[in-house]
């Protein structure tokens, strides 16, 4: 696999070829501690996640009350980070505490009116609450060809963990070749289909 990288203005290309694949990204990620780990220069190395999907775990139902709290928690956390901020400019410690406090209440408050009010005005169009992540069905771990043989050595020096599960990659498309696109005319020698174009 060959990849673009920029360098002062310029792209160099990089041919990069796969050492493993796996089907989680822990795996991979221990493969190139274990390359570094052994010494091998692991700035020839690559992390590529292939057949990337959108994964979305649903946590629970959404109800007004739950938004409500939802945002409760938000705001008292942006409050008191306000809170926290406009206190450095008060002279006595009594009243940065109380100006955190009175920050976080207040953010809560304000959380939890926007929590309700923007749940409520979807009108039970989504009533869960989730959590979305971006996920791959393969982890390939890419080395720079010119360093491919030496990682390879390392790699089956390692100890492999009995959870990790290696995925074959899928073959090369390979050179392209014209006369394998060529068709075959029936009932022509095949040096004179050879000479058809398609």
């Amino acid at each position: 696999m060959a990849q673009t990288s920029p360098a002062q203005g310029a792209q160099v290309v990089v041919d990069r070829r796969v050492l493993v694949s796996y089907d989680n990204y822990l795996a991979a990620q221990r493969t190139v501690d274990g390359l570094s780990d052994a010494g091998f220069p692991v700035e020839h190395v690559a992390i590529v996640g292939s057949d990337l999907k959108l994964e979305e775990t649903v946590t629970g139902r959404m109800t007004n009350g739950r938004a409500a709290l939802t945002g409760a928690g938000s705001g008292v956390l942006f409050g008191a980070v306000v809170g926290l901020f406009l206190g450095l400019f008060t002279s006595t410690t009594m009243s940065f505490f109380v100006l955190v406090l009175w920050a976080a209440l207040w953010g809560a408050v304000v959380g939890a009116a926007f929590g309700f009010i923007n749940h409520f005005f979807t009108g039970g169009k989504r009533d869960f609450a989730s959590r979305s992540a971006i996920v791959a069905g393969r982890y390939d771990v890419l080395v720079a060809a010119s360093h491919l043989d030496h990682a390879r050595v390392v790699a089956e020096g390692a100890p492999r963990p009995a959870d990790t599960v290696v995925v074959e990659p899928p073959p090369s498309a390979g050179t392209y070749d014209p006369a394998a696109t060529r068709p075959t005319v029936p009932g022509l020698p095949e040096e004179s289909s050879s000479k058809i174009r398609p």
